[in-house]
């Protein structure tokens, strides 16, 4: 059997989760270590010693090589799988989701998330910018799976595993999944796709 890998992660993040169930998909040997990111965990030496960016996750590789970012840990992981379109052009489409998912998707709706379910801060001292562009990030989510089964084409892609890790759980950043119906159905396939369920807190 092959040695395992190590994640550290803090069970929270979907940009953490994104890491443990593709491995888990994959059938990859893989420790989880979970990592208290607001009580610091990711500012201790030993952590910033793996990772001086001080961010999670990280994975560390039999061989001691580390790798951190959610999206290339996970490219790297599913390489010359069935989650990374053989051709080039489908092969692209996942790449445009996924850096779109860190500029787009992300820094508004996961930073509400964090901020209305975590910190308990109340909707109207947040910057409006983030119910704003998270919606807007939601309505083209929506448009494209009126017309798609999963964002980069028929089949489930790294596409689709980078996006539904803070999307399925929008409704506490205080986005309502509700006015997507397609979203729902899309999470769904994911879900099943990848073997991890519904998320707990669903709405």
């Amino acid at each position: 059997m092959a040695e395992p890998l190590t994640i550290y992660g803090d069970p929270g993040s979907g940009n953490c989760l994104k890491v443990k169930w593709v491995a888990a998909h994959l059938g990859l040997p893989a420790t989880w270590r979970d990592v208290d990111v607001p009580g610091g965990g990711t500012r201790r030496p030993e952590f910033l010693a793996l990772n001086p960016a001080g961010r999670v996750p990280i994975v560390v590789f039999p061989d001691g090589a580390v790798l951190s970012e959610s999206n290339a840990i996970i490219i790297h992981l599913a390489e010359g799988s069935a989650l990374i379109p053989q051709a080039a052009f489908g092969r692209a489409r996942m790449l445009q989701w996924m850096f779109w998912e860190q500029y787009s998707h992300e820094p508004y709706i996961a930073v509400r998330r964090y901020q209305l379910h975590y910190l308990k801060r109340s909707p109207d001292t947040l910057d409006p910018k983030l119910a704003e562009r998270g919606a807007d990030a939601l309505r083209l989510m929506e448009g494209t799976l009126v017309r798609s089964a999963f964002l980069a084409g028929d089949v489930l892609s790294l596409a689709d595993v980078a996006l539904v890790a803070y999307t399925r759980m929008a409704h506490e950043g205080g986005f309502n999944l509700a006015e997507y119906p397609a979203i729902r159905a899309w999470i769904g396939r994911v879900e099943a796709g990848l073997g991890i369920g519904p998320y707990p807190g669903a709405a």
